[in-house]
C-alpha cells in the first residue's frame, strides 16, 4: 500500500457534556495538527498517490470550515461532544466527499482509503481510518 501525507492546522473553540472531561467541560481553545493519509494499492497513470497540492488545498478548506469557530455553535455539532476523535472523522468524511466529487483530480478516484490524525500536542493524538 503506497501512502501520501499531507499536513495542516486547525483552531477551535469548545466544550464537552459528561463528568469524564472534568475542566474540558468549560469553553476552552485547542489547535490540532492535522494529517490527511491517503492511501492506495497501486500507483496512478502518473506515479503517485494523489496530487499533493490538491490534497493540501483541499485539507485547507476542509479545515477552513471548522477553524477559528466554537464548535458548540455549529449546528453540525449539535448535541455532539467534539472530541478529538469526534473531529478527526469528520475531517476524514469531508475529505472523502471531495474526493468522491473529483476535487483532488480524476486519479484520486483510485484512493482506497483516508486516515486523518489531530495531534492534540506533542504527546497525545487521535485517528480516524476509512476507505474510499
Amino acid at each position: 500500500m503506497f501512502s501520501v501525507t499531507v499536513r495542516d492546522h486547525m483552531m477551535v473553540a469548545h466544550s464537552f457534556t459528561g463528568e469524564v472531561f472534568g475542566p474540558a467541560q468549560r469553553l476552552h481553545g485547542a489547535t490540532f495538527v492535522v494529517d490527511a493519509t491517503f492511501r492506495r494499492a497501486d500507483l496512478d497513470a502518473d506515479g503517485i498517490v494523489v496530487d499533493i497540492g490538491l490534497a493540501t488545498e483541499q485539507l485547507k478548506a476542509v479545515l477552513g470550515e471548522l477553524t477559528y469557530r466554537n464548535l458548540d455553535d455549529e449546528p453540525d455539532f449539535a448535541g455532539v461532544n467534539t472530541t478529538t476523535e469526534v473531529l478527526a472523522r469528520t475531517v476524514a468524511d469531508r475529505l472523502a466527499e471531495r474526493v468522491h466529487a473529483g476535487r483532488l483530480g480524476d486519479g484520486a478516484r483510485g484512493l482506497a482509503g483516508i486516515t486523518v490524525t489531530l495531534h492534540e500536542s506533542h504527546v497525545a493524538w487521535a485517528s480516524y481510518e476509512r476507505s474510499l
